[in-house]
């Protein structure tokens, strides 16, 4: 399941897809072709995001900032995250690419940026996670969400909101960063091992 701004996505085992909320940008439309093929979604503000079992993307919903505005070319895809107005995609050689509203940079893909495993796009910021349980973050960095604390290393996964980044490291903790005005930032002092983690608004 992946839930947006205002809408859900579910994937059902036999690869088809569901959506439910509001629906004002079409967001909660699956497209007819998804029918039996879908091996991963993702859910933005206002736009979804399938990942077809033959590597390529759709995208349908709103697109006033082009995030539904496939890439050219864009194949062997492994991993789908939409932000609020931006998409990223991780391709099968661990390389990122991303499209999108990108004001604030976050679809500016670090040169050099190798190796990932797993994407996570947030508000107006982006997490990439590299085989090596490094983070590399870019985009908006008003409120510190794209600036990874030091010495973070050992995450096998991440997740942003709209305004804060979360990471889950080897020994089942969690390492956040970002905004906490309302305390999303704040870890339950005896949180047990974590085996995932998601970040809301």
């Amino acid at each position: 399941m992946s839930a947006g701004a205002f809408h859900t996505l579910a994937l059902k085992s036999n690869g088809t897809v569901l959506a439910q909320g509001r629906n004002a940008n079409g967001q909660s439309s699956v497209p007819a072709s998804l029918t039996g093929n879908v091996v991963g979604l993702s859910a933005g503000g206002y736009h979804s995001i399938a990942l077809k079992n033959d590597g390529t993307v759709v995208a349908w919903g709103q697109n006033d900032s082009g995030q539904t505005n496939l890439p050219p070319n864009l194949s062997q895809v492994v991993q789908v995250a939409a932000g609020d107005y931006h998409t990223v995609a991780l391709r099968q050689n661990g390389s990122v690419v991303a499209w999108g509203y990108n004001y604030n940079k976050q679809c500016d893909v670090p040169a050099g940026l190798s190796d990932v495993v797993q994407v996570a796009a947030g508000g107006s910021h982006t997490l990439a996670l590299r085989a090596d349980g490094q983070v590399t973050a870019w985009g908006w960095n008003q409120l510190k969400q794209a600036t990874v604390p030091t010495g973070l290393s050992d995450v096998v996964q991440v997740t942003a909101g709209a305004f804060h980044s979360v990471a889950l490291k080897t020994d089942g903790s969690v390492v956040t960063w970002g905004s906490n005005n309302d305390g999303q930032r704040d870890v339950p002092a005896n949180l047990p091992p974590v085996v995932a983690v998601a970040a809301g608004y």
